[in-house]
């Protein structure tokens, strides 16, 4: 059985300061993936919410332009077609000073950040 999702910012949630669509895991599956991914629509002039988790990350930018901070020391402009790669563990924040939305898809993995260990 094939399962079709439309990547679609009417069917997005706010989440990190902008409209995010849960993609992967999706509703009904059995075994959960080792991967999740959602796609991210951040409007013209805004800025995401700084975000930081013990996964790897992958952006795969489909529309739009913008930047990619990476835990305040590194800047690094994105635009459609691009593939952003943020190392786990890393504050990021992502700018969209231009007048158009910026959309991307993130693949982050593994599905579940780690538990901290028990004192």
């Amino acid at each position: 059985m094939v399962t079709k999702i439309r990547i679609d910012e009417g069917s997005a949630a706010r989440e990190f300061g902008m409209a995010c669509q849960r993609l992967i895991p999706w509703q009904g599956i059995g075994e959960e993936p080792p991967v999740g991914a959602m796609a991210c629509f951040l409007p013209a002039g805004a800025t995401s919410d700084p975000d930081c988790h013990d996964q790897d990350e992958v952006m795969i930018i489909l529309s739009g332009s913008g930047t990619v901070s990476l835990a305040g020391e590194e800047d690094e402009p994105c635009t459609a077609g691009d593939l952003v790669v943020l190392p786990r563990n890393r504050e990021h924040v992502v700018h969209n000073p231009a007048d158009a939305v910026l959309s991307w898809v993130s693949l982050y993995w593994p599905l579940h950040e780690r538990k901290a260990a028990a004192a």
